[in-house]
């Protein structure tokens, strides 16, 4: 929790070249006039010439660039911004999810519900940077790593960075790390050059805080994978996905040297930002899995369980609307009748699109679900008046959902929904948020997971054990679910569950009467 630090504990830190810290605070050195991540191999400045920053749009609102040698740019998303949920923290995961390139600052601010110039004021008070900084900082960072990344001429990368033009993305590029885009181009390691291929295809290195649960991630995304739209073995996960300028496709993978590669086509080059943020917001690459192990363990039931799965990730959301309709989908009936039911409901409503390494659709919209969405889904009256109803609120906008929503305001909203209750709502807001501290005390899943790890398994005394694991609750759950074995979860249907199917499978009623399948592969 790097902004709740003191200078001295932050000092220390660089002084130790620590890269736990790396995105999480820049360093600003008066004497030099450069910013540097906390593991820069450089000198230890005095302290009296530093000078630490939350961001490096405040170092560079400052009058500092960005150090050559350690490219602080390079660096992983701070964890902070889905830790906080404040106005800040919200600001920052709409910016990076590219709100003010689309919508300009007044957007933003309409989204944070304050005026243009009382969030600038604020921006600016609490971060060091107001929203325009900020979103040119992230520029500047999607440049950096396009151009080191690809071979993508530097108009292209201008404009796929979200620039307005070319002179503006020059200036930035010198600006910021004081060197020309084809300077900076050409320091990139032979390592980081795109490998020779599909010219048509983008293919970038997503940096991430090691140690990463790959496995559980691939595992977790094979078992729900709607076919059409995304594809899924233990190695890698892809799906097509719809942005602002037209249908996507991306993959992701793990290569030899542990980095997660991002491979992408767009049907326009100004949503790559976009679809970085949310690629990395699906397998959680902004998460610090050392301090989220260290705090768990500290527990000692939990010890076993974090040394047998360390770097645990909470998948996130590629498609926030997506995510509430495939939550209300899922709910009284097992995962691989959930993934029959959407895969049943993409082949009929969504969006054909050409065909690439197996998907062949997007996920519906909300429009086409809430106009036809009666007549493919299968099941209960009431819950498909639900699903649809849903999509409509979320089609007209009278529904929001968005990774910028004040957390509490987004359970409230779906709450008043019909058919949805507690377990969904905060299901949705672990999922949609990226929030770490949620915690499913009816999830039989969940309990399961905690009587095998000795842990109290009724829901109020499971609900009072699980403060002292805050706030890395979602961690906490994750871990949890994976220690659930298939037989003891399978032998949890009491009466608050459905009654089991002919081949019971590891279940877990919710509060409000869903129901979420744990499946073989995410358990030991």
């Amino acid at each position: 929790m790097s902004l709740a630090m003191t200078f001295d504990e932050r000092y220390r830190a660089i002084d130790s070249r620590d890269t736990r810290f790396d995105g999480q605070f820049v360093t600003a050195v008066r004497s030099t006039g450069i910013y540097c991540r906390p593991s820069c191999p450089a000198r230890t400045p005095k302290p009296a010439n530093v000078t630490f920053y939350p961001t490096s749009a405040a170092a560079h609102e400052a009058g500092y660039r960005a150090c050559k040698r350690c490219l602080p740019e390079a660096a992983p998303g701070s964890p902070q911004w889905n830790l906080r949920g404040d106005t800040a923290g919200r600001a920052m995961r709409l910016i990076a999810d590219g709100v003010v390139e689309r919508e300009g600052v007044p957007g933003l601010a309409r989204r944070l519900g304050y005026s243009p110039r009382h969030l600038t004021r604020l921006l600016s008070a609490e971060l060091g940077a107001g929203p325009l900084a900020l979103s040119r900082a992230h520029r500047a960072q999607t440049a950096r790593m396009l151009l080191v990344g690809t071979d993508l001429p530097a108009a292209d990368v201008a404009f796929s960075a979200g620039f307005a033009s070319v002179r503006q993305f020059n200036e930035t590029v010198r600006e910021v790390f004081g060197m020309t885009p084809l300077e900076l181009r050409a320091r990139r390691r032979a390592a980081s050059a795109p490998a020779a291929g599909d010219l048509g295809a983008i293919d970038l290195a997503l940096p991430h805080r090691g140690p990463l649960d790959d496995a559980g991630l691939f595992a977790w995304m094979a078992a729900r994978a709607v076919e059409g739209a995304e594809v899924a073995t233990p190695t890698s996960f892809a799906r097509t996905l719809r942005l602002d300028g037209g249908p996507a496709w991306f993959e992701l993978r793990v290569d030899g040297s542990g980095r997660v590669r991002l491979r992408a086509r767009l049907a326009h080059l100004r949503d790559l930002s976009t679809l970085v943020t949310r690629a990395r917001r699906l397998f959680d690459l902004d998460a610090d899995p050392l301090a989220i192990d260290e705090a768990l363990s500290r527990q000692p039931e939990l010890a076993p369980l974090v040394a047998a799965v360390p770097g645990i990730r909470v998948p996130g959301a590629a498609d926030p609307h997506e995510m509430l309709i495939r939550a209300m989908v899922g709910q009284q009936i097992t995962v691989v009748a959930a993934r029959t039911a959407l895969s049943a409901l993409t082949a009929a409503l969504g969006e054909p699109v050409e065909a690439h390494e197996g998907t062949t659709r997007l996920f519906p919209s909300m429009a086409a679900i809430a106009e036809h969405g009666a007549e493919v889904l299968r099941g209960p009256a009431a819950r498909i008046r639900s699903i649809v109803g849903a999509a409509a609120a979320l089609a007209d906008g009278s529904l929001t959902l968005t990774p910028g929503d004040d957390g509490g305001a987004q359970r409230e909203a779906l709450l008043a929904m019909p058919g949805i209750g507690p377990w969904t709502a905060d299901y949705v807001r672990m999922r949609v948020l990226g929030d770490p501290d949620v915690f499913l005390p009816g999830d039989v899943a969940v309990r399961s997971g905690a009587a095998a790890a000795g842990i109290p398994s009724d829901p109020r005394a499971l609900t009072d054990w699980a403060a002292r694991t805050a706030p890395w609750r979602s961690y906490f759950t994750a871990h949890l679910w994976r220690a659930a074995a298939p037989k003891r979860s399978a032998e949890l249907h009491g009466s608050r569950a459905p009654r089991p199917r002919r081949t019971p499978e590891p279940r877990s009623t919710r509060p409000n009467g869903g129901v979420l399948q744990i499946p073989s592969e995410e358990t030991p």
